[in-house]
This record gives structure tokens, C-alpha cells and sequence, in this order.
């Protein structure tokens, strides 16, 4: 149990040990012997339940009983006599938990029992056994786990349960599992738009109030500071997917000779072939790509039929990259150059895994240089070629290096609207916990550097470079801090620190590059 310190074994304590070993060998023996040749009698039953009321933990006698049940079952015909069979097991699984309520092998058995659907289930007794279980130990995950399967297998409202977890949490800020199973049923009653449950601003700006009086409260416990870690990721991540880099990029300029030489085999490559890949990188696992929700306009003759394909699948068809080929048709006798514009506007089939549809608008134009054999004479062409294998990965032409993905200067004013809620909520947090009174809290300097952080990803997507500058310089101060005050850790802080030192470098990079192309402009 969780705050109870072990006490000091004692010489009788040695000796019942010993006594306990003996018979629990003896048992499994007999257990394993009954097993292996498949003896499902009563009293070989009987013997198993010996071993698990001893050792709940013995794996093996908890599928030897699971074969029994399958094994009996079948000569039953009677449903009173099925329902009693499944009883004993229930009950043999209630013993076990009883003597360990953290058992996996007994939460295990009882859920499979469940699944079968052989008797009807007494859910009301399944829940009050739950509520004993829990009042033990509140903290319980298994329970908590069975909690959600009793939940599913009974078709209970999630708001229902996200009722029961406020219950649990009014008794016991510290109940870490009850904000856990919080988060899982926010995140379902969010995607499927519940009643209630619409606006996400609204649900989110409750629980970040919620929280913080959980915080604030006691501030040494570690419950509450998981979950506003998790509500920080949900409010300072973009609502709906966004492309963020894409091959080629915007007004990038590829070259290509029709000389006459075969590629490789199965190797389809741009220099050669006439084929272009076209790659894009969402910041999140999307699906819908297709070719009425990607448009592509040029003077350039390819093929219409143009298929999108996920490079990297995740599940049921989402991915973050996605990938075509343009297979140019065009004839060309000198040096001609065309330009390809490729937009991709709000979309209701590109879609999200948590089903948010794509609302931010894109549009960039790339060129592509047909140099026919006698123009190519004496030109660099495509200094860094692409070869595009068929098990779609990029590799590099000969030795030299493949051209890498460029990032997307995404500036919509989409963008920065969606962006402005979130910045608001973590701007009050980051108030908030600047006035927290303890200075040595290490959970409200860690929090206030993620804050902090948060706030500067949110700022680059808009460029506001100078307010992001601010944001990591105040992080960096924070991790410092913390490497001092909580040094067996300090490793971990020390990588936080790297990384934000190396985006605070990159932005001091990024308005170099705007300094140097305003120069140039003028």
C-alpha cells in the first residue's frame, strides 16, 4: 500500500516463510502435474484454487483453470449449472484479490470470465466490489483498469464516469489514477463532441481551475502536477493539424537533363525518369489526402491521376507524411522553365486522429527547369539529385547527401488565431505560478519552464521572435535554478536545458536570416 513503511522481519517470521515456500512447491507440483496431463477433475480444481489462494501470482494455475472451465463447460447443457460454474471462478478470483488487490494474473482472470458471456453478469456486484477494493487502496490502477472495462462492457455514459473520478478526487486530491482515468474520459467526450463538451476552451480553462486547487493545496504532491503537465500539452498544441514542411519547398527550383541512361532497377529517380516526389509533413498522423483536397495547377503535362500515399503508417491509414509522383510528359528542344503551385485549402477530408479537420489554408509554389541534351551541356544540373526507391524512403544518388525536408514559413492569420486562446490560458498560468510563494517548489519551477516554453512554440508559429527570445532566456534561468535545487535530478534538467538553449540559438538564427533577406530586399 502506498505510505506504509515495510517493517523489520522477525526470526518467527523466517520460519513461517520457510513453511509457506514448502507447501506452495508442494502445491505447484501437484498443480503443474495436473496440468500437463490435462486432469480437470474436481479435487485437481480444487487443488489449483489451494495454490492461488496461497500465491495469487501463480500464472499457471490460472490458465489450468481456464482450460478446465472450457473443458466442463461443454458438457453442460443446463444454464443455472453454466452460471454456478462461473460463480466458483468469479469467487476464486474475489479470494485471490482479497489477498493481493494488485494481482494482474486474478484482474486478468475475472475480466476473461466476463468476456465469454456464458451467464448473465451481475454488474451491481462487480461495481460494489470495485468500491471496496478502491476504498483500500484509491490509487489502485488494476481497479481503475477494471473500472473502464466494466464501464465499456456496460455501455456507461462517459460523463457519467467523468463524474465518479470528480468524486474520487474531492476525497483525495493525492488520487493520481483518478486524474488519469479524468484525462482518458476528457479526451473521448471531446473528440465525439459530446453534449456538454463542445467547446474545448471552455472544458479546459474548468480543469486548469480544478487543478490548481489541487496544487496549491499541497504542492509536494506529484497527482495533480501529472495532470496539468497533460493539460499543458492539450493547450499548447494547435487544435487542427498543420503542415509544417514539405519536398519541394516553397520557390525552390529543380533541374532536370533528359539524358538518355536507365536508372537502377526498381529505382525510380527524377533525373532520369522525368518523375518528381512531392512529400508532406503534417504535425500530426492525418488521412484524406486525395487529389480534390490537394491542389495541384501547372503548365507542365503530368498524369491527373494523382495518388497520395502515407510513407509512414501509424493506424487505420493516418500518417504524418504523405507522398506522389508527378510523371512529366513534356517535350522539350531548349531550356524551358514551369512553375507548380500546389494549395491545399480548408479541408473536410483531411482529418486528424482525434477528428479534427484541416482549416489552415496553404499555398506555395515551387519551378521545375527542363533542360533538353544539348542545353545541358556544360550546366550543373540538380547538384543533388533524388532517387525515389519503391519502398518509399528517400536516398541519396551515389554518395552524396539527400536533400533535406525545409520548413514551411506558415503565417495564415488562421494560424494565429487559433493560436490565441492558447496563448491567453498559458499566459494566466505562467502569472499564476510566478506568484506560487515557495521558491523551493521544484514541480512549480519545472511547470512555469514548460509553461514558458509552451508559450514560445506558440509565438514561433506567428514569428514573434523577440517575445520567444524572452520566453526561453526566463526557461533556461529556471532549469539552472532547479539543477542547484534538486541536484538528484540533474541530469534530466540539464537536457531540458540543452533544448531550449538550442531553440533560443535557433531563433537568434531565424531573425539573422530576416535581417540578411530585409538587406537584400532593399
Amino acid at each position: 500500500m502506498h505510505g506504509r513503511p515495510r517493517r523489520p522481519a522477525k526470526p518467527e517470521d523466517d520460519e513461517a516463510a520457510s513453511a509457506k515456500a514448502a507447501k506452495l512447491r508442494d502445491l505447484q507440483a501437484q498443480v503443474l502435474h495436473n496440468h500437463h496431463a490435462r486432469t480437470y477433475t474436481k479435487e485437481s480444481i480444487g487443488l489449483s484454487f489451494k495454490l492461488l489462494e496461497t500465491n495469487p501470482e501463480a500464472y499457471t494455475a490460472w490458465n489450468y483453470r481456464k482450460l478446465a472451465l472450457q473443458h466442463n463447460v461443454k458438457e453442460l447443457s443446463d444454464p443455472q449449472a453454466i452460471k454456478s460454474a462461473i460463480d466458483d471462478e468469479l469467487r476464486v478470483a474475489e479470494v485471490a484479490l482479497r489477498q493481493n488487490p494488485k494481482s494482474y494474473g486474478a484482474w486478468y482472470h475475472r475480466k476473461w470470465l466476463l468476456n465469454q458471456k456464458l451467464a448473465p453478469v451481475d454488474f451491481k456486484y462487480e461495481l460494489g466490489l470495485l468500491d471496496k477494493l478502491l476504498k483500500v487502496d484509491a490509487r489502485n490502477f488494476h481497479g481503475w483498469n477494471y473500472r473502464r472495462f466494466l464501464a465499456r462492457f456496460m455501455g456507461l455514459p462517459d460523463d457519467e464516469e467523468l463524474k465518479y473520478t470528480m468524486d474520487k478526487i474531492s476525497d483525495n486530491f493525492s488520487n493520481y489514477s483518478a486524474w488519469h482515468n479524468r484525462s482518458i474520459l476528457l479526451s473521448n467526450l471531446l473528440i465525439q463532441q459530446s453534449k456538454g463538451f463542445e467547446s474545448k476552451q471552455k472544458i479546459f480553462s474548468e480543469e486548469f481551475e480544478l487543478v490548481t486547487q489541487a496544487l496549491f493545496t499541497d504542492p509536494s504532491d506529484q497527482s495533480g502536477w501529472f495532470y496539468h503537465l497533460w493539460l499543458l500539452a492539450q493547450t499548447s498544441s494547435p487544435d487542427n493539424p498543420q503542415l509544417i514542411a514539405s519536398w519541394p519547398s516553397n520557390a525552390a527550383k529543380l533541374s532536370f537533363s533528359f539524358i538518355k541512361e536507365k536508372a537502377e532497377q526498381h529505382t525510380l529517380s527524377s533525373v532520369w525518369s522525368r518523375t518528381v516526389p512531392i512529400v508532406l509533413y503534417f504535425n500530426e498522423p492525418v488521412k484524406g489526402l486525395n487529389h480534390s483536397s490537394v491542389n495541384l495547377k501547372s503548365d507542365l503535362e503530368f498524369g491527373k491521376d494523382i495518388q497520395w500515399r502515407p510513407l509512414t503508417m501509424a493506424d487505420s491509414g493516418y500518417s504524418k507524411c504523405w507522398a506522389t509522383y508527378l510523371q512529366i510528359t513534356n517535350e522539350c528542344s531548349s531550356l524551358q522553365e514551369y512553375s507548380v503551385e500546389m494549395s491545399i485549402p480548408c479541408s473536410d477530408d483531411i482529418v486528424s486522429r482525434s477528428g479534427s479537420n484541416y482549416n489552415c489554408p496553404v499555398h506555395f509554389t515551387f519551378y521545375i527547369e527542363l533542360i533538353s541534351n544539348n542545353a545541358a551541356q556544360g550546366l550543373d544540373t540538380f547538384d543533388k539529385p533524388v532517387a525515389w526507391n519503391c519502398s518509399d524512403s528517400f536516398q541519396s544518388h551515389g554518395n552524396r547527401d539527400p536533400i533535406p525536408l525545409d520548413l514551411l514559413n506558415i503565417t495564415s492569420a488562421l494560424v494565429e488565431h487559433d493560436s490565441d486562446w492558447h496563448f491567453e490560458r498559458l499566459s494566466e498560468e505562467i502569472d499564476l505560478f510566478r506568484e506560487l510563494a515557495d521558491d523551493n517548489s521544484k514541480f512549480g519551477k519545472l511547470t512555469l519552464a514548460r509553461l514558458l516554453l509552451a508559450c514560445a512554440a506558440i509565438k514561433s508559429r506567428g514569428r514573434s521572435l523577440i517575445e520567444r527570445k524572452g520566453y526561453c532566456e526566463e526557461a533556461l534561468g529556471l532549469f539552472t535554478d532547479l539543477i542547484h535545487l534538486d541536484p538528484s535530478h540533474k541530469q534530466y534538467y540539464e537536457d531540458e536545458r540543452s533544448l531550449a538553449l538550442m531553440d533560443k540559438v535557433k531563433n537568434v538564427l531565424n531573425r539573422l536570416c530576416l535581417g540578411i533577406m530585409c538587406c537584400c530586399l532593399t
